[in-house]
């Protein structure tokens, strides 16, 4: 079943929904996230609750996209993974890397607050002209 992903806005924070596996070779999750980054957008939840399979390559794109949204000053919160996922997670340390969330408004509440942190320590540490 291929992966099926839509977008929603809640308070300024883009949340991915996804329905399906996440695996070779699909790669649309990770174009999706790059667009919504083009567009400015910084805040984003990952909606993994319809996500019951990742394989290596599926890691690999979440951490693509981590990346991406980090070096962008953005926040990325996994919401809701499956037991397996989660299992997944724990066994290759990712869920030291990754923020997951069990609650959507907690998940929303979190990427806003630390996307405004990133921006106000961005902006504190660009030197000033004398």
């Amino acid at each position: 079943m291929p992966l099926v992903i839509t977008s929603r806005l809640v308070s300024g924070v883009v949340i991915v929904d996804m329905n399906g596996r996440l695996c070779l070779p699909d790669v649309a999750l990770r174009e999706h996230v790059n667009e919504l980054l083009e567009e400015g957008h910084r805040a984003f939840v990952l909606n993994l609750a319809n996500v019951p399979y990742v394989d290596s390559f599926g890691l690999g794109q979440l951490i693509m996209i981590w990346t991406s949204v980090r070096r962008r000053s953005g926040q990325l919160i996994l919401l809701r993974p499956t037991d397996h996922v989660q299992e997944l997670f724990r066994i290759t340390k990712l869920n030291t890397i990754f923020h997951i969330s069990a609650e959507e408004a907690q998940a929303v509440k979190s990427a806003r607050t630390n996307v405004f942190e990133s921006v106000v320590h961005a902006i504190a540490a660009k030197p000033t002209l004398s």
